[in-house]
C-alpha cells in the first residue's frame, strides 16, 4: 500500500514525498483510515514502529478544517501527551515535517527550562501541544494553558507514564479535557492499571496492535559478550577499534555510570557525550544533534533519556550493562534495525547479570549467540561459578522498577519530569524459583 490509498490531502502527501516516505508502516496502514473517520483508537506499539506518524498525520488532516484557519486568537485543539523531553520534542519536529504545507501551529512544552518562550507562544496561538505533564500541569495551574476546546487527545507511551509515576498526574489532566473528544491512546504494554485507564478514557475504539514488545527485529544481529565486569571498559573499547562502527550508542543503567563510560572513551582518543537527567535539556539537544550529524561518534545514554532517540541508520547498539528489566532490552536494541535496516546490538554480560540474560532470552524467545572471539572473554563455566560466587554474597539483582539511581528535580512546583528510574514495563510477576533456568540445565 502506498499513502496516496490512504485519502490524504495533497498537502500531506507533498510533505511526506519530500520526508521520502511512500509506503505506510503497518501500524500507520492500519490507524490512520481510523482515526480520520473520527474513531477512538487503542494502539499496543512501541517505540519505532512508526506510531508517531500514525498519529501526526492524520491529526494534521483533521485539524486543516477551515475553522481552524482563522485569524483570531487560536485555542488549543489538540493535545498530546509524552513522558520525557526527548519524545516531546521528537513527536513536535514530526508536527513539524509533515504540516510544512499547512497553516497549523504547534508548540512542545517541558521541564527544565525556562517558561517564557513557551508561554509566549501560547499566547500567540498554538492548535497542537506536545507536552510532558510536569510543566503542562503547571501551566495550566497558572492560567497559561486551557484545554477546554481540545478536540483531539493522544495519550503516548502510556505504560511509560506509570512507570515514571506520573499516572496521577495524567488523570488530573483528562479530568480537565472535555467530555466529547477524540482520544487516541498508545502503549507498548498493557499492564492491568493502564488497560483500565485505557477502558475509563475510550469510547468504543478500534484497537491496533503491531510489534508486540517481547519481539526483537529480525534484521538485529545480537551478540552477547561475557566478561568480567572490571574489564567491560577494555572490551568496549577494543570493539571500537573497528573503524566500520561509525557510530554506536551505548546504554547504561545509571547517570553516574553514563559519565563514567564518556570519560573512560575519551582518554582513549574516542569522542563521546552523555545523555540523561543530569543534564541541562541545551546539553542533551546538542549531544542528541551532534550524535545524528555523527560529529560523536559514541552516545551514552540511560534508559528513560534514550526514549524519543530516533536517529536514521543508526547500525550499532550497546548494552554496556544488561537491564534488569527483560523488556527494556528490546527497547534498546530497538534503537537499531529500523525501517527495514539492518542493525547489531552488542551486549556484556557479567557474571552478576547472569540472571538478567536469562530473563532476556526467555522474553525473547530466543538464546542470544556468544562471541567468544575477544581478549576478555569469560567462558561460559567462568560466569556460572561468578553468579554463583555473587549470589552466595548477597548480590542480589534489583528489583522489577528498582531506582539504582534516583532522579533530580528539574524544576518546582507540581511533579516534573522524573527521569532514568529502570521501568516496569510488564507489570508482570518476576518467579522466585530461579533455579530452572537454561544454563543451569546445560
Amino acid at each position: 500500500m502506498l499513502f496516496e490509498e490512504l485519502n490524504l490531502i495533497e498537502p500531506i502527501l507533498k510533505a511526506l514525498q519530500t520526508e521520502g516516505y511512500t509506503q505506510p508502516t503497518p501500524i500507520q496502514e492500519q490507524s490512520i483510515p481510523s482515526i480520520l473517520q473520527g474513531r477512538d483508537l487503542l494502539g499496543c506499539a512501541q517505540t519505532g514502529t512508526g506510531k508517531t506518524a500514525a498519529f501526526a498525520i492524520p491529526m494534521l488532516q483533521l485539524l486543516s478544517k477551515p475553522h481552524i484557519n482563522t485569524k483570531v486568537h487560536k485555542t488549543i485543539k489538540a493535545l498530546v501527551l509524552t513522558p520525557t523531553r526527548e519524545l516531546a520534542i521528537q513527536i513536535e519536529e514530526s508536527f513539524k515535517a509533515y504540516g510544512r504545507n499547512l497553516p497549523i501551529k504547534h508548540l512542545v512544552i517541558f521541564g527544565g527550562v525556562g517558561q517564557k518562550a513557551q508561554t509566549d507562544a501560547l499566547h500567540r496561538g498554538v492548535d497542537i501541544l506536545v507536552a510532558t505533564p510536569g510543566r503542562l500541569l503547571d501551566l495550566m495551574n497558572q492560567g497559561f494553558v486551557s484545554l477546554r476546546d481540545i478536540e483531539l487527545f493522544v495519550l503516548d507511551e502510556a505504560d511509560r507514564m506509570l512507570d515514571m509515576g506520573f499516572i496521577h498526574d495524567v488523570k488530573k489532566v483528562i479530568a480537565k479535557l472535555p467530555a466529547k473528544r477524540q482520544t487516541l491512546f498508545f502503549s507498548a504494554t498493557m499492564p492491568k492499571e493502564i488497560q483500565v485507564l485505557a477502558n475509563t478514557i475510550l469510547t468504543d475504539p478500534i484497537k491496533v496492535e503491531v510489534t508486540p514488545v517481547s519481539s526483537t527485529a529480525e534484521k538485529i544481529q545480537q551478540q552477547i559478550f561475557f566478561v568480567e565486569k572490571h574489564d567491560k571498559k577494555d572490551l568496549l573499547h577494543h570493539i571500537l577499534k573497528d573503524k566500520t562502527i561509525e557510530t554506536a550508542l551505548v546504554f547504561s543503567r545509571t547517570k553516574h555510570g553514563a559519565d563514567r563510560i564518556v570519560k573512560d572513551l575519551i582518554k582513549v582518543g574516542v569522542k563521546a557525550e552523555a545523555i540523561h537527567g543530569n543534564k541541562s535539556q541545551n546539553a542533551r539537544q546538542r549531544a542528541l544533534t551532534n550524535f545524528k550529524a555523527k560529529t560523536t561518534r559514541i552516545l551514552v545514554a540511560t534508559d528513560i533519556a534514550a526514549r524519543g532517540i530516533d536517529v536514521d541508520e543508526l547500525a550499532h547498539v550497546i548494552n554496556y550493562e544488561l537491564p534488569n528489566i527483560p523488556e527494556t532490552y528490546v527497547h534498546r536494541i530497538g534503537r537499531t534495525g529500523r525501517a527495514g535496516l539492518s542493525g547489531t546490538a552488542f551486549s556484556f554480560c557479567d557474571p552478576e547479570e547472569k540472571e538478567f540474560l536469562d530473563d532476556i532470552e526467555k522474553l525473547i524467545g530466543l538464546k542470544i549467540p556468544v562471541t567468544e572471539d575477544h581478549p576478555y572473554a569469560m567462558s561460559w563455566q567462568s560466569l556460572l561459578s561468578g553468579a554463583a560466587a555473587a549470589k552466595s554474597k548477597g548480590k542480589a539483582k534489583p528489583a522489577r522498577g528498582a531506582r539504582p539511581d534516583r532522579p533530580a528535580r528539574t524544576e518546582k512546583g507540581p511533579r516534573t519530569e522524573k527521569t532514568e528510574r529502570q521501568p516496569n514495563l510488564s507489570g508482570a510477576k518476576r518467579s522466585a524459583n530461579s533455579g530452572n533456568r537454561r544454563w543451569g540445565k546445560n
